[in-house]
């Protein structure tokens, strides 16, 4: 998962795009890159770090113009080497940087492809360099001469589509020209675009979330469809095109859970209105299965749980305590590249009030269970602080699959629900009750607040892949490749026995 931007501005954009990936840190805190465009050159900074570590003063002053992309990092392919920072540049044709959030499932094939067939070179193993390479030598194919103009973007980009598979949203500037963002098919990663009107004219924000539009001033305009593209010109035009006739709308159900920020709003439905209803749905589950009466209190796990929790207990008449105090200055547990980090930085994230929880049936709520290492040591947290009984609820369904569109949950054995019953989870994370979101219910929730939204990606809890082409031996190679990063297309054990139902591709 990444967060990406991109601005077209009368006025220098480099504080607009820092500003904006502030806004969008919690995507990515693993790197982070800027790129500007001055009188049809590039000027760019990137580096690994959390976006206020990588800028100084001098690399701020470096990136000069008025149109400009940004990127924050988390890897979900690829490595974690600082060349795999974003954006990527390519230098033909017309000079063109991207930076892209999702992950596309068949980037080897296509990297292969760039080499043998479109003569490019593709330098690193990460798919968003893949993306740029097709995207410019679609553009070269379709360009005449030695101009271009949206139509021609727009024919380059539906090859794109029909080339590329996957989650994934990008934005693109080319030198001289203007920028470009574009949304997969599916509309599985989230993009929007918004406009600040000034004496001057119109500028314009594309990013990830709503979020980054309002915290710097736009006012969100709408989301980028799946296959749309959106072109904005030297001149401050805005041109859209759909660019593939089988498009859907399949937004992931993870960015309402976890990964979004409680403030957007994707796809026409906010997230944490989303969140409430998550809540209400599981207060009813935990009603049907008696445990209703056995609460004394509710807690969330900060932060993403927290609305879930307040409507869940407004929901049972429980009373809502905060039992945890989070250190804002340590990551994201979740997003830790490594069990053992994600384990050490549990208790140094979170610290619990010892008099919250001494003598009472503690409910505790987090936004989902993916490989159980931080709820094993919250519900010890609790134990240790004098809990007489401890329910876990997660707002979420069990994690049972791999997630290959952009969500860093690829392999079976970190999946703590994968081959396990609610009732083994329950012992492995040591609570004395467990209950997860019904998937349907946790689709409910979302559809409650835009009822537009009938189609979700929920792969990672139902194992059906909307992309298609996600099969046994896919899953087989990736899984290989995580645990020998540095064997290339490994093959490893099967991984016949996971019981998948990819979909019928779209594209």
């Amino acid at each position: 998962m990444c967060g990406i931007v991109g601005v077209v501005s009368h006025q220098p954009v480099n504080q607009l795009l820092y500003d904006a990936l502030l806004l969008l840190q919690h995507r990515g805190q693993d790197a982070a890159g800027i790129a500007t465009n001055y009188s049809s050159m590039f000027t760019m900074h990137k580096a690994n770090g959390l976006v206020r570590d990588v800028f100084r003063t001098r690399n701020m002053r470096s990136l000069l113009g008025n149109t400009g992309i940004g990127h924050c990092r988390y890897p979900t392919a690829g490595s974690s080497s600082e060349e795999e920072a974003q954006p990527f540049y390519v230098n033909a044709p017309f000079g063109i940087t991207l930076a892209h959030n999702g992950n596309l499932t068949n980037w080897e094939q296509l990297k292969s492809e760039m080499f043998k067939n479109d003569r490019r070179h593709i330098n690193t193993d990460s798919d968003s360099e893949v993306l740029l390479n097709v995207l410019a030598h679609e553009i070269q194919k379709a360009t005449t001469g030695y101009s271009i103009d949206p139509d021609t973007i727009f024919q380059a980009v539906k090859a794109v589509i029909g080339r590329v598979q996957g989650g994934y949203a990008a934005v693109a500037q080319i030198a001289g020209v203007g920028m470009l963002g574009f949304r997969d098919p599916h509309g599985i990663r989230p993009l929007c675009i918004g406009v600040n009107e000034t004496e001057q004219g119109n500028e314009y924000l594309i990013a990830s979330e709503s979020v980054a539009l309002e915290g710097i001033g736009f006012r969100f305009l709408r989301d980028v469809a799946p296959s749309e593209a959106v072109f904005i010109d030297n001149d401050h035009q805005l041109h859209s095109r759909m660019c593939s006739d089988t498009a859907s709308l399949n937004p992931c159900v993870f960015e309402y859970v976890y990964l979004a920020r409680p403030d957007s709003v994707i796809d026409g439905a906010s997230v944490y209105s989303t969140r409430l209803k998550m809540g209400e749905y599981l207060a009813e589950k935990i009603k049907r299965e008696g445990l209703a009466d056995d609460i004394d209190v509710v807690m969330p796990i900060p932060d993403s749980s927290r609305p879930a929790a307040i409507q869940l207990a407004l929901r049972l008449g429980k009373e809502y305590r905060e039992g945890f105090i989070k250190n804002r200055y340590i990551g994201r547990t979740f997003i830790m590249p490594g069990q053992s980090l994600r384990k050490k930085s549990v208790r140094q994230k979170l610290n619990a009030i010892g008099d919250e929880f001494k003598g009472k049936n503690v409910l505790l709520v987090d936004d989902s269970i993916v490989r159980g290492t931080t709820s094993r040591e919250i519900v010890q947290m609790a134990r240790d602080s004098g809990a007489k009984k401890v329910i876990f609820a997660s707002a979420a369904p069990p994690v049972l699959y791999p997630n290959v569109y952009g969500i860093d949950m690829p392999t079976r054995d970190e999946l703590i629900a994968h081959g396990r019953t609610v009732e083994e989870v329950c012992r492995e994370i040591t609570a004395d009750a467990l209950v997860y979101q019904d998937l349907d219910d946790l689709k409910r929730a979302i559809s409650d607040v835009n009822p537009a939204l009938t189609s979700f990606e929920a792969s990672c809890f139902d194992g059906v892949y909307v992309t298609g082409g996600v099969t046994p031996a896919y899953l087989d190679r990736i899984e290989q490749a995580r645990h020998n990063p540095k064997v290339p297309g490994v093959e490893g054990a099967a991984i016949n026995q996971l019981n998948l139902h990819p979909a019928t591709p779209e594209v």
